[in-house]
């Protein structure tokens, strides 16, 4: 076994195996991180994957794991079970705290260990803008904890809903409130619209489904920012088409005491409000703030290289590439990290051969969104698909993108026995849920 630091410090060292080779440490297992890993096996790089879960989780159907579609399970797939095929790959359990560039060594909650190479991709984290109501008694939905967590509090309120006799309480319990338009926002509505429309009658007679009510607030003045206008309209149309309740140009400011208020001065009252209007980058102390941008993220160059470090790398929603094309940088969407750690892959084995380096260019594949059953919208390039064959698109992009033929497969076997029967998933409730203090 190999050792990494002075034997008389007083931090615990990490093992890994013995190896001459240049070790590149990968911190996170997301999109960006696992293709990255994913197109260095079996390289001479000796190759070690850090992440505080043992798993990769597929973010893009977390809301179908809070809405009972799917289980957690059909989503994550476990990192050893990936490096277990790689020789050169060490997956290690742990959380990065600090980076000392000065001496290229990481300090985690599991040890130190040296690197040659580090690449950050540590992604983001829930963005509440400072507003700490809605952090203390709202949802987000980064994670597939965050996603157990909207199912149990959802299934809890219902419960509670079909016992209560005071039909204010009722009211708040089975209002949903999501703000932020974009497409987890108007996912996470689409599922909740049919979860209304196929589950409540079945599971919930003591009450009409009608009483359930879903909004969406989004601050500015059209749903899918990102995409195009025919797509931003339809996904109002077919939200409105389902019932849920869409509010334009409205900034929420508080929520306290079971009432989302906005800035308008607009009041819901709901037990429910699930966050999806923004994202900050997380990384681990010891990054110079100057390379710091809006958004938390790193600056780094063409090449992906952190501004200002020679050896430390950034990829994924984490980093920030500023062109005269992207000046605000890429989309943080999963296709952008993909294309990164597949892009520095390529150039960590140029490196290896002392080969030029060619920089960093985002292709864009396109955009996609689902409201539902047979509703979606698609932008790829100047064709601009809606409805079914939209939706029939989403479907196999989403089921093709996901780790593992067992996943695929359970997925797959899901999605099919729902379309012909509408149903979901058990609806259990394993554990009370109650929000954190902190």
């Amino acid at each position: 076994m190999e050792t990494s630091l002075k034997k008389d410090t007083k931090t615990p060292i990490m093992c890994l195996p013995s190896s001459n080779n240049p070790r590149i440490v990968v911190v996170g297992g997301g999109f960006a991180g696992l293709a990255l890993v994913k197109e260095l096996k079996n390289t001479n790089y000796q190759i070690v994957l850090i992440d505080k879960n043992n798993f990769h989780q597929f973010q893009p159907l977390l809301y179908q794991v809070a809405t009972s579609g799917l289980e957690p399970d059909s989503i994550a797939f476990p990192f050893r079970k990936q490096a277990s095929k790689y020789k050169n790959v060490s997956f290690k359990l742990a959380e990065v705290t600090q980076i000392d560039s000065q001496t290229n060594t990481i300090h985690t909650t599991n040890g130190s260990l040296t690197y040659n190479y580090l690449v950050l991709a540590t992604g983001t984290t829930t963005n509440f803008f400072g507003l700490d109501t809605i952090k203390k008694n709202g949802l987000g939905l980064k994670s597939i904890r965050d996603s157990l967590n909207i199912r149990h509090v959802m299934l809890q309120n219902l419960e509670q809903a079909a016992i209560t006799c005071n039909n204010e309480e009722r009211k708040a319990l089975t209002n949903f409130v999501i703000v932020g338009g974009g497409p987890a926002g108007i996912e996470m509505a689409g599922a909740l619209a049919e979860f209304c429309n196929y589950i409540l009658p079945k599971d919930y007679p003591e009450y009409p489904s009608s009483i359930m009510g879903i909004h969406i607030i989004e601050a500015s003045g059209k749903l899918l920012a990102s995409m195009s206008k025919k797509s931003s309209e339809k996904a109002l149309e077919y939200l409105n088409d389902l019932n849920v309740k869409v509010l334009l140009n409205e900034v929420v400011v508080n929520y306290n005491n079971n009432v989302v208020t906005t800035k308008s001065g607009k009041a819901i009252h709901s037990k429910n409000l699930i966050w999806t209007a923004g994202v900050k980058g997380q990384f681990p102390q010891g990054i110079k703030k100057e390379f710091v941008k809006k958004g938390n993220r790193l600056s780094v160059n063409r090449f992906l290289k952190l501004e200002g470090y020679p050896n430390i790398f950034s990829i994924g929603d984490v980093a920030v590439v500023t062109t005269k094309n992207t000046p605000k940088g890429h989309p943080q969407v999963a296709q952008v990290a993909i294309q990164q750690g597949k892009y520095l892959a390529k150039n960590f084995k140029k490196i290896a051969r002392n080969k030029p380096l060619n920089p960093f260019v985002y292709k864009d594949k396109g955009s996609l969104a689902t409201i539902g059953r047979h509703r979606a919208v698609a932008d790829l390039g100047s064709f601009k698909f809606t409805g079914y064959i939209a939706w029939l698109l989403w479907s196999f992009v989403h089921l093709m993108s996901i780790s593992g033929f067992k996943n695929k497969l359970l997925v797959g076997i899901n999605w099919t026995i729902s379309y012909f029967n509408y149903e979901k998933s058990n609806r259990l409730i394993i554990r009370n849920y109650k929000k954190s203090k902190t």
